[in-house]
């Protein structure tokens, strides 16, 4: 019998990303520097990421901002380097406010969004920032802190989780955050209670899913929302429609897949498991039937990040029957966005050290590396690639499998419960590299576990052609013509 072809899923890879993979040497020397783990963030990408999603902005004449999620990623190198572009940002907690106004953003650039602490509202208010309510008692408290402090009016837009229109309600993924619609007469009694001390805005909504009806949905519900606030004597000029604009992190359609039948077919019995003890990642046999719903983030997305944004403000309101884009610029809303994943687009890469590859009591590969699954949470959001091979000579090596496992004593300890299928097998001392991990993946859910160190991050930039690297809290967005002196000394010369 024929045994069934190797499973890949090739991740995709940007010029940049690729260049950086292949310079083997300079990663060898940096991790053997700096240590395994290591983070690398390319922070000069961001601009590009910027760009282009304003350029979707600009095709549909739609005025706004663009708000890079901080929580996305730890590095201050990549919110330095987006200082220096026109986006703007938005904080969860009082230490990435602190971050964001000490890397170069000004107040007038920076939204608070999510649930805040107290201190946190208060803090808002006496940075005079933008502040996203994410409910009833927060917009009060708010409202009491600025009246009880005497602080200038602070810009506000309000978050709702659910919507109304022509008597009904417009059902979404249901959302913790934000108002319900049956908050909107107590919203409109605290705004009216502190007009003095608030200023809305506008109105904006969080959605965890890339579906977009349902996007389409709360934008247009969000858009009455906005009619009603005017009817009622406000002046809302903004629309926010939150993040949720995908990444494709594989090559190819068709391998993505073969996974997915394969998956499918390892579970009904019909060939061997590709997953650790036979995970089905939200799938189950169940009496010869395929039950349950795939629980892995879509990894091959063909339309993602700025043509998702592209596809949504083309995308027809559900009752209205017209382009979502076109309805807000015949009303003149500013629209903002608050991309993360989307914005570090191959922005970094995690890597770690390959320390051994043996075989389990039950037969099968381990590929022990010198990080753990907190390191690199691609399991924890269910987003499946295969990492790139840097290795430490040139030595050939044979194709193989196997599954990589962490540096802790935990047996869930599983940097992949997915069988990984090599072009080249890796050996100790090689490094395997993830890349596109710098949205949620690199740094999201790392700790100190058992003493494990976390991972030095390192910013790499092109200058002259060639890679240069720093520190990320050593990095920022110096032209090196603006630090040449000799220009300043030939240019006071006279002729």
């Amino acid at each position: 019998m024929t045994a069934p072809p190797p499973l890949h899923l090739t991740p995709a890879l940007s010029p940049e990303t690729a260049s950086l993979l292949d310079d083997t040497a300079t990663l060898h020397q940096l991790v053997g520097a700096l240590g395994s783990p290591l983070n690398i963030v390319l922070p000069q990408r961001i601009r590009s990421n910027v760009t282009a999603f304003h350029e979707v902005m600009a095709a549909h004449r739609i005025g706004g901002h663009i708000y890079y999620a901080h929580k996305a990623n730890r590095s201050s190198a990549l919110v330095r380097e987006l200082a220096a572009t026109d986006a703007r940002i938005d904080v969860a907690s009082p230490a990435e406010l602190q971050h964001v106004l000490g890397s170069g953003f000004s107040p007038d650039r920076v939204m608070a969004t999510g649930p805040k602490t107290p201190e946190f509202v208060w803090l808002c208010a006496r940075s005079g920032i933008t502040v996203n309510v994410d409910g009833v008692d927060e917009l009060a408290l708010l409202g009491r802190i600025v009246s009880g402090a005497r602080l200038p009016q602070v810009q506000v837009l309000v978050r709702f989780s659910e919507f109304r229109t022509a008597g009904t309600t417009l059902l979404s993924k249901p959302s913790r955050f934000g108002c319900a619609a049956g908050d909107l007469d107590t919203v409109l009694a605290l705004l009216d209670k502190f007009r003095d001390e608030l200023r809305l805005r506008g109105v904006a909504f969080h959605l965890d899913t890339v579906g977009m009806p349902e996007k389409t949905r709360a934008i247009e519900g969000s858009l009455h929302l906005l009619d009603e606030f005017v009817r009622r004597g406000h002046a809302p000029t903004v629309l926010d429609i939150g993040g949720g604009y995908g990444v494709n992190y594989l090559s190819s359609a068709e391998e993505w897949d073969d996974f997915t039948t394969a998956l499918g077919a390892a579970l009904l019995g019909k060939r061997d498991h590709i997953t650790w003890q036979g995970s089905g990642y939200g799938l189950r046999n169940d009496g010869g039937r395929l039950r349950g719903t795939l629980g892995l983030y879509p990894a091959h997305r063909p339309v993602a990040g700025p043509g998702y944004l592209d596809g949504l403000l083309s995308a027809a309101a559900p009752t209205m029957q017209r382009p979502l884009g076109t309805i807000i610029l015949e009303n003149m809303y500013d629209l903002y966005i608050e991309p993360g994943r989307a914005l570090l687009d191959q922005c970094g890469s995690a890597m770690a050290r390959v320390l051994e590859v043996r075989t389990s009591p039950t037969g099968e590969t381990l590929v022990r590396m010198d990080m753990n699954a907190r390191d690199v949470s691609l399991e924890e959001h269910g987003v499946q690639l295969d990492p790139v091979l840097v290795p430490q000579d040139s030595v050939p090596r044979r194709a193989g499998s196997g599954y990589l496992i962490g540096n802790l004593c935990l047996e869930s300890d599983l940097i992949s419960r997915r069988k990984i299928f090599f072009p080249a097998m890796p050996t100790a001392g090689d490094l395997l590299a993830f890349p596109n991990t710098a949205g949620y993946f690199m740094d999201f859910s790392a700790d100190h576990a058992l003493g494990q160190p976390v991972a030095t991050k390192v910013a790499m930039y092109s200058e002259a052609g060639r890679w240069k690297w720093k520190l990320d809290d050593q990095y920022w967005p110096l032209s090196p013509q603006w630090l040449d002196h000799s220009s300043d000394q030939s240019n006071s010369q006279e002729p």
